[in-house]
């Protein structure tokens, strides 16, 4: 039986995690696939060190807690590029770790050709990052411009306690 590890992460509060799980948990069980992990975090794909769960899965794929992971589309591993992505896959690769993604079901194509495949996913997932940047920095030049405020307004406190990290927390991934 395939021993699997499911792999989800969202980047904005709005978004759920379940969303994403309860989908890859029944891919599983219709394939009769084990589901030996879940690794679940609400953090950003774009920057180094982040992704304290996705270090936690390539320590546990070191040690052979499973054979595949699952993740919804692979943009959710990480939004740097054709270069992240790959050196991801390959280190999984190294532990003998297949991943398959719901929304790329070429990713369990053999061959050559998947390889191709995962570096043009890295860069439209790294193009699209950078669009949503430029989209919010033309929005903030706009209210610039037009003299409205940016950022938060003075006096105002976070609701919820901001998560404080170390640098040995944010050593990175790849």
């Amino acid at each position: 039986m395939k021993r699997v590890a499911i792999y989800c992460r969202v980047s904005t509060e709005e978004q759920k995690v379940q969303n994403q799980l309860a989908v890859l948990e029944s891919l599983a069980d219709r394939r009769g696939w084990q589901v030996v992990a879940v690794y679940q975090e609400a953090e950003s794909a774009w920057r180094d060190g982040q992704q304290r769960e996705l270090a936690r899965l390539v320590q546990d794929a070191r040690v052979a807690k499973f054979d595949t992971v699952l993740v919804w589309s692979l943009d959710r591993l990480s939004r740097q590029g054709a270069l992240a992505i790959l050196r991801l896959i390959d280190r999984l690769r190294h532990f003998g770790v297949n991943i398959i993604s719901h929304q790329e079901s070429w990713t369990e194509a053999p061959g050559d050709l998947a390889e191709l495949l995962y570096s043009i996913a890295g860069w439209v997932a790294k193009s699209e990052s950078k669009r949503i940047s430029e989209r919010t920095k033309a929005g903030l030049e706009t209210r610039r411009r037009q003299g409205k405020p940016i950022g938060r307004p003075k006096g105002s406190k976070d609701k919820k306690k901001r998560k404080r990290r170390s640098r040995n927390e944010m050593s990175g991934v790849l």
